[in-house]
């Protein structure tokens, strides 16, 4: 198959909903990965593209098709929206050569008979790439801010009303290229002695706003994460600029036991490790609820040589007894609905409900309430999200100040840039007695 045909088949799996896009893609790119660079970069731009742009690349061939995507075969529906992308996002791509393979791909898989409407539909669209008649940003803000950031309505909505002055800036971060951010292993590596190593591939993030506390991040730039030596010698650690603060934010003395009860893939419990042995002793156990999510805090913290971190498979709604008091620190990054994570994972904007957002707002207190017996008195308990929702961040930390008993110490909302993901923290002390 050529990169053409493999793209539509990854798109008709994507359809199907039985996965997450970027699992997908991920998947497919590591099958095909003796292509060369090129050809699947190519492949990774317009699946990624399809998804997270699709409620306009359907908006645009509804302005053109007489037959509405709602009616289409998902072969001719999937051909088009490649097609469409690669007409509006990608300059390089002759338009001729757009229509001409895809109007080939329709033949090859057994449509022939619709060519003549697939190239029709694209050479017309082709035609009139800038005089299509997008919503107006005035008289119909809410359609507009669907169809300019490829977002349902509900959600739309959702950021207009929760944060009016950032609505379109957080929206607008969606669309940021998705590079990898890293920490560095501060027990194992100095940051000199790092950029020596490994400069050449890394670009140090600018600081967050608002946050007086740094950890410095670095995106990785020009390589896979995998090709890095630094990284395969357990140096870095991938994490997101903004998740990074959170545990910079704990206040962590030698000697602490750490408890992270939703810990995978790691990241943060392995940054809490990687802490506590700079400090000079401490430990950490990592829990999560099943096999396949250990096995993956396990590979990092064996990857990163970390001998202070116990794993264990552990389902944060039910009580451990052995956990009562067992905490100087307890991270609670708990299940949320990843608005702030839309830029990678571009399926959440589709799927994720209203009705979810409020079912998860209940089922983070049910956790809370579960383990907030962990946390020693005079300990510190950190809950914290991806997601952009007053109702999962700011009022479930006061939520959390009104039933449990903890003391609220500093709380952050970080919005989605260029740099970061969407993230929040909020850090308490439990009460004594």
């Amino acid at each position: 198959m050529n990169e053409r045909e493999i793209i539509l088949e990854t798109l008709l799996l994507i359809e199907k909903g039985e996965d997450f896009s970027n699992r997908i893609i991920t998947d497919v790119l590591d099958k095909y990965a003796y292509m060369d660079r090129q050809h699947r970069g190519f492949m990774k731009r317009v699946m990624e593209g399809c998804v997270e742009h699709r409620i306009r690349l359907d908006y645009v061939i509804d302005r053109f098709s007489k037959t509405k995507t709602d009616r289409m075969k998902p072969v001719i529906l999937c051909i088009l929206r490649m097609s469409v992308y690669q007409l509006l996002y990608m300059d390089s791509v002759p338009a001729s050569a757009v229509c001409n393979e895809a109007v080939k791909l329709a033949a090859k898989k057994g449509f022939g008979p619709l060519k003549g409407f697939v190239n029709g539909v694209l050479r017309t669209i082709a035609r009139n790439l800038d005089a299509i008649p997008y919503p107006d940003a005035e008289t119909d803000p809410i359609y507009h801010d669907m169809i300019a950031y490829s977002m349902p309505e509900k959600l739309v909505r959702h950021f207009r009303t929760c944060y009016p002055e950032r609505a379109d800036a957080i929206m607008r971060s969606f669309f940021k290229e998705a590079g990898v951010t890293v920490r560095r292993m501060v027990s194992r590596i100095g940051q000199e002695e790092l950029l020596a190593k490994a400069g050449d591939v890394l670009r140090e993030n600018p600081p967050i706003d608002g946050l007086a506390k740094q950890e410095t991040a670095y995106c990785v730039k020009g390589a896979g994460i995998t090709e890095i030596e630094a990284f395969t010698e357990g140096l870095l650690q991938v994490q997101d600029a903004a998740s990074m603060q959170a545990v910079y934010h704990l206040p962590l003395r030698p000697g602490d036991t750490v408890l992270d009860v939703c810990a995978a893939p790691g990241g943060k419990c392995i940054q809490a490790a990687d802490i506590l042995c700079k400090l000079g002793g401490g430990s950490v156990t990592a829990c999560d609820r099943t096999e396949k999510k250990t096995a993956l805090i396990r590979e990092n913290a064996e990857r990163c040589k970390l001998d202070n971190i116990r794993i264990e498979v552990a389902d944060a709604t039910e009580r451990i007894d052995s956990y009562v008091n067992y905490a100087d620190v307890l991270i609670a990054d708990l299940p949320c609905s990843g608005l702030g994570i839309i830029g990678r994972k571009a399926d959440i904007k589709y799927h994720m409900s209203l009705q979810q957002m409020e079912e998860l707002v209940m089922l983070q207190r049910k956790i809370l309430n579960n383990i907030a017996d962990y946390v020693k008195a005079g300990g510190t308990l950190m809950y914290s999200t991806c997601t952009l929702n007053p109702a999962e961040n700011e009022e479930q930390a006061q939520w959390i100040s009104d039933n449990l008993p903890f003391a609220l110490q500093e709380m952050h909302q970080i919005y989605p840039s260029d740099h970061n993901d969407g993230f929040f923290f909020a850090i308490f002390t439990k009460k004594q007695g």
